[in-house]
């Protein structure tokens, strides 16, 4: 579908970046600079900017943050109780003597603690580093030793269940704060929040960081060995706030709601900085999918900007369009995608379904940031990750070793590259210096990610480094071949990989999953085979088709080709931490 563009948004909604060519060429990350509002006696703060910076406007007493419970309990906070309520744990902190510097993990679903915890985190002059509720013992342990933890945020079940045995034996902890628990039933070192927070000071003054001063630290799954801490500072939020006004479309009067757990980087940047930052109003559901759940909230709480995850837009693709013509749906104007690319067949299955497509975009944990999108003034080309933000220098670049030169033929595979400067680029990751020096080159930092370029300057992904197929001399990307299949009406999911061969080097095999109702045989992968073929060539069409119930993905939503990879060769899987339950 890469010849396909689709008109970008509803009518009538002025987008918040109208030229794109005279922006980008005209942009200074000072422009970005001078809206912050800054710390009085000067420095920056992430949690400042997203709560404090509005409290003598008229907005601060405006709705901040609606929070909608499993059992569909309603807590709403203004900028003004999130600023009290964030100031409190802060002075939590200080009560504890936690002193600015440490690292604040969260272990715990989507609970109004958490976000609070988050801000009061960087209120403090501390990193606040979310963890996944689901992980188990090891993989938390494993992120709270190597980024020295001194405090955690966490529930009593999460505690007794995944912690209470061994978390003495981490020499940098120094409290364990639990959301749900009485003073009494709390053990030595743990500590009742509520009972803290009741005591703490909702005016106390934000501490006085600076704006290259360490606040996030994300961590990110390597292929093999352990995660990465991913080091950002304060100045991230100058890309938090810019991009989420151009690649979200973000409006004052917008409802807005990203999907996203806190635990992965999306659910910080998006899901609790970006947002407040701009003044709108953001949902937060604490249960997980359920269509019937997940269009009953876009219809009763207006939401009229959604940003979710491939995921969950084909989870509902599944659920079929008869459940969506239920709901009324007509606040939504502008809707977005990110965790991996989103096939094009769910681009256009958005503007048939939504009247509206999909504006996918592309980043990492690294970025800290959007730096490529679908923006909203323009159209969009289905399977592309969209043109890159002003302020973000992109080009396609040589692979291999050595120095790295730009690529300038269209359409040509290369590593996808940035320069570096942008004010939320990671500045290392935790004691892995020389890992990080890795990963820039002649003055590009490398994103590991292949991708080609068009005439109109979008960017189009073709797959990591290491998951490109190399087959009887033709390279093959994965997503070329899982969104060709993805157009079959049978199909649900599907994670592609190279399989070695004698003669070809590598054939394509495809792993798929099928729509409910839909029976797996062997009539329907020679059909599937067929439908590949003809979309995609002998060459490119994959030679082998399995059947999978579930494929094996992040929580964040990504297929992980190279789990398939692994099982399929009998290789160690590597880090497998952020492995949502699959069937193999």
């Amino acid at each position: 579908m890469s010849g396909t563009t689709l008109k970008k948004t509803k009518q009538g909604i002025e987008p918040n970046l109208v030229d794109y060519q005279k922006t980008y060429a005209e942009f200074d990350w000072r422009q970005a600079e001078a809206q912050l509002q800054g710390l009085p006696k000067g420095g920056l703060n992430i949690a400042y900017e997203a709560v404090d910076s509005h409290l003598k406007q008229v907005i601060a007493d405006k709705l901040a943050l609606r929070w909608i419970s499993k059992k569909d309990q309603i807590l709403d906070f203004t900028y003004r109780d999130l600023a009290e309520q964030s100031s409190r744990f802060a002075s939590v902190l200080k009560q504890l003597k936690i002193a600015p510097g440490a690292k604040v993990y969260s272990l715990a679903g989507r609970l109004p603690s958490l976000y609070i915890g988050a801000l009061g985190t960087l209120k403090a002059g501390c990193v606040f580093t979310p963890l996944f509720s689901a992980f188990g013992p090891e993989p938390i342990r494993s992120r709270m030793e190597i980024g020295e933890a001194n405090v955690l945020l966490t529930t009593k079940a999460l505690y007794r269940k995944k912690l209470a045995s061994w978390w003495h034996e981490l020499p940098h902890m120094q409290a364990v704060l639990l959301i749900d628990a009485d003073a009494e039933e709390c053990e030595p070192g743990c500590y009742s929040l509520d009972s803290l927070m009741a005591e703490g000071d909702p005016h106390l003054a934000c501490e006085e960081t600076q704006a290259d001063q360490m606040a996030l630290l994300h961590f990110t799954s390597g292929t093999t060995g352990k995660p990465k801490g991913v080091v950002h500072v304060h100045q991230a939020v100058m890309v938090h706030k810019q991009s989420a006004l151009y690649a979200l479309d973000l409006h004052p009067d917008d409802i807005y709601w990203c999907t996203a757990d806190p635990g992965w980087v999306t659910g910080t940047s998006y899901g609790i900085i970006a947002p407040l930052c701009l003044g709108v109003t953001m949902i937060v559901d604490e249960a997980e999918f359920e269509a019937d759940r997940w269009y009953r909230i876009l219809q009763d709480q207006q939401v009229s900007v959604w940003y979710t995850a491939p995921t969950a837009i084909r989870m509902l693709m599944k659920a079929g369009t008869v459940i969506r013509q239920q709901y009324d749906l007509s606040a939504l104007h502008f809707i977005a995608s990110v965790g991996e690319p989103l096939n094009p067949e769910a681009v256009v299955w958005g503007d048939k379904v939504f009247g509206i497509p999909f504006h996918d975009n592309w980043w990492q944990t690294e970025t800290g940031g959007i730096m490529i999108a679908n923006l909203a003034s323009q159209d969009v080309k289905p399977g592309s990750m969209g043109r890159p933000l002003p302020g973000i220098q992109a080009a396609i670049v040589t692979q291999g070793e050595g120095l790295r030169e730009e690529i300038t033929d269209p359409m040509t595979i290369g590593e996808l590259a940035l320069k570096p400067g942008w004010p939320s680029m990671f500045r290392t990751y935790l004691h892995q210096e020389e890992k990080y020096q890795k990963s820039f080159s002649n003055g590009w930092y490398l994103s590991g990610d292949l991708a080609m370029k068009d005439t109109d300057g979008y960017f189009w992904f073709v797959g990591r480094a290491d998951d490109l197929i190399k087959s009887s001399g033709h390279l093959i990307g994965p997503f070329e071949v899982e969104s060709a299949l993805m157009e079959h009406e049978a199909v649900a999911e599907v994670g592609v990989i190279g399989k070695p061969d004698p003669i070809a080097g590598e054939i394509v095999k495809a792993f798929v999953a099928l729509k409910p109702g839909v029976e797996a045989d062997e009539a329907l992968r020679k059909q599937l085979q067929g439908f590949a073929r003809k979309r995609l060539g002998a060459a490119v069409a994959p030679k082998e088709i399995v059947f999978r119930t579930n494929l094996p993905k992040t929580r964040s939503g990504k297929i992980m080709r190279r789990l398939l990879k692994a099982r399929e060769l009998g290789l160690p899987e590597g880090d497998i931490s952020t492995l949502e339950s699959d069937e193999r």
